[in-house]
């Protein structure tokens, strides 16, 4: 089986596309930067990197837009070409906004011709490292006030994506992914500051302010509402709930916060 992926170049494509070769499986990392080029706003690019494929591993181009005719048609030139298994990488928070880019590509990939998969993860610890949780000038500033969140580091992220693409007994299934705990904005940066040495706190914003953050930096409404609902499932403690998807498939527990932190984090904040 060639295992096309979608978002190769990515922090969960690059991952996945490590542990399969690791294991190997053959892969195809495809990109608008990767020797496979796939452009979700080229089509002409689709055919070629789906040329051989037998399973497909989808990361969309965003949340800013609506994507979902774009990979209804990939969907059927990928069923043509002979691809019999796609794997989704949504969000949990998708329930929070069933309506918007995530969800809309999550009925489009169910009503599609291809057996499929859905994971669907928590916030990612490496938001504290490669996004928007990262820390600026020791502060982390976000508008989720006291809310907890179990952050899943990435690495178990794409562990699931490997192991549902290779054993294929998850077909038309929704797994839910997170970490093993609940934490605070500040725990969290309290046990980064541990991890790491650098003195790193919390501070807390208003949705008022980071919504004008977010438009001053130009950012496309579309992907502001889909934020800000993913935020506000935090700040109000609906997203704090533990989701057993990493164990249920990898039998082992999620990595915790403090590992993931001593591994990835202290060396990239200690600098």
């Amino acid at each position: 089986m060639t295992h096309l992926i979608l978002g190769g170049s990515g922090k969960v494509g690059r991952r996945l596309t490590r542990l399969l070769d690791h294991a190997g499986h053959p892969t195809r990392p495809a990109s608008r930067a990767s020797t496979t080029v796939f452009d979700w706003h080229d089509e002409s690019t689709w055919a070629a990197a789906l040329n051989g494929v037998t399973s497909m591993f989808v990361i969309g181009p965003g949340s800013s837009a609506d994507w979902s005719p774009q990979l209804t048609r990939l969907l059927d030139l990928a069923s043509h070409a002979g691809t019999n298994q796609v794997v989704l990488l949504s969000a949990r928070g998708v329930e929070f906004l069933p309506d918007g880019a995530v969800g809309r590509a999550e009925q489009a990939l169910q009503q599609g011709p291809i057996p499929w998969t859905v994971l669907r993860p928590s916030h990612f610890a490496q938001n504290f490292t490669e996004a928007m949780f990262a820390p600026v000038d020791g502060r982390i500033v976000a508008p989720v006030g006291a809310g907890a969140e179990p952050f899943i580091d990435v690495e178990d992220i794409a562990a699931v994506a490997a192991a549902v693409m290779t054993r294929r007994r998850y077909d038309g299934r929704i797994l839910s992914l997170s970490g093993p705990e609940a934490l605070t904005f500040e725990e969290a940066a309290t046990q980064l500051e541990q991890a790491t040495g650098v003195s790193i706190s919390f501070q807390d914003e208003s949705d008022t302010d980071h919504i004008q953050r977010l438009r001053a930096a130009g950012t496309p409404e579309m992907y502001i509402q889909w934020r800000m609902a993913m935020l506000n499932g935090i700040r109000s403690g609906a997203d704090s709930y533990v989701s057993a998807g990493v164990a249920d498939v990898l039998h082992r527990p999620a990595t915790s916060f403090a590992n993931w932190a001593q591994r990835e984090a202290a060396p990239v904040l200690s600098h």
